[in-house]
């Protein structure tokens, strides 16, 4: 089923002045997809406010008026790969800047309940396992509702790297098991399944600002980059910065989460919580695939 019939068979149709408002924008979004249009674009097409739309498209469509777009872009990202398109070709004939920004809308996530995170992990089994990666040794943990953690480590310190995230959630029950893990760990690091057919499902636990950091961190598309103030700003927070910075190197779930695409106010580096030396080689890594 695709994005729009989605939406017809929830038999909410709008009357009046609110139909043609939700009508024009759904019909822009769908013939003008590929622009990527924003929120504040789609308001002014349709003759009103954005935070206006946002709640009417969002009460009549069951979706906001982002969600709808992405949805959209994916029924035609998958038909282009369906038919054997490349990575790269179908994510600039959507309208996208790489297949960095295809991959991360390939990524679902959801949140714990602040009990959960409060709790330290109480009543929480969580599954782990090392394996082998390009930015050395990976730490991979689960729980049964997906990627819950993911640490970089050398070889041979492997336990400290476990004792470091076992720590954030220390009452949690934790069980070595490579059969649990070893296909996250091939999904993270293969380009060539950053496909929709495969969504990566991630597990976010931590505190309400820990996750609005974290999920603004998803945003940042492949081979581009962040400051923590513009970070601070876009989650409504702007005087946050260091707040900010600090939810950034508590990220649990590196590489996926994309940390290392976080900036000093300079555009410096800073620091990476798995070594800087490994942030310069995640950051080229991700320049390759783009390149290649």
């Amino acid at each position: 089923m695709n994005a729009q019939s989605a939406i017809l068979q929830r038999d909410i149709t709008p009357t009046g002045d609110d139909y043609e408002v939700v009508r024009s924008a759904i019909e822009k979004i769908s013939l003008d997809y590929r622009d990527q249009p924003s929120l504040e674009q789609l308001a002014e097409e349709v003759g009103e406010t954005p935070t206006g739309l946002q709640k009417l498209f969002t009460r009549w469509a069951g979706l906001s008026p982002k969600g709808f777009l992405q949805a959209v872009t994916l029924d035609h990202a998958r038909r282009l790969l369906d038919d054997g398109l490349p990575l790269l070709d179908a994510a600039f004939e959507v309208g996208m800047s790489g297949p960095g920004r295809l991959h991360d809308l390939f990524v679902t996530h959801e949140a714990m309940s602040p009990g959960d995170y409060k709790s330290r992990g109480k009543g929480l089994t969580i599954r782990y396992g090392c394996h082998l990666s390009p930015f050395g040794m990976a730490l991979v943990m689960v729980t049964d509702r997906g990627l819950a953690g993911l640490a970089f480590c050398d070889h041979g310190d492997e336990r400290a790297a476990f004792e470091d995230m076992s720590g954030r959630w220390r009452n949690a029950t934790y069980v070595e098991d490579l059969s649990a893990t070893a296909p996250y760990a091939a999904r993270i690091f293969d380009p060539a399944r950053w496909r929709a057919e495969e969504p990566l499902r991630v597990v976010l636990i931590g505190s309400d600002f820990q996750i609005r950091v974290w999920e603004a961190l998803l945003k940042i598309p492949m081979n581009r980059a962040r400051t923590y103030s513009s970070i601070a700003s876009e989650i409504g927070n702007p005087a946050a910065c260091r707040a900010v910075g600090a939810a950034v190197g508590a990220n649990p779930v590196s590489f996926v989460v994309p940390c290392h695409r976080a900036l000093g106010k300079s555009g410096a580096l800073t620091g990476y919580h798995w070594g800087l030396t490994r942030k310069r080689a995640i950051l080229g890594w991700e320049a390759g695939q783009l390149a290649g």
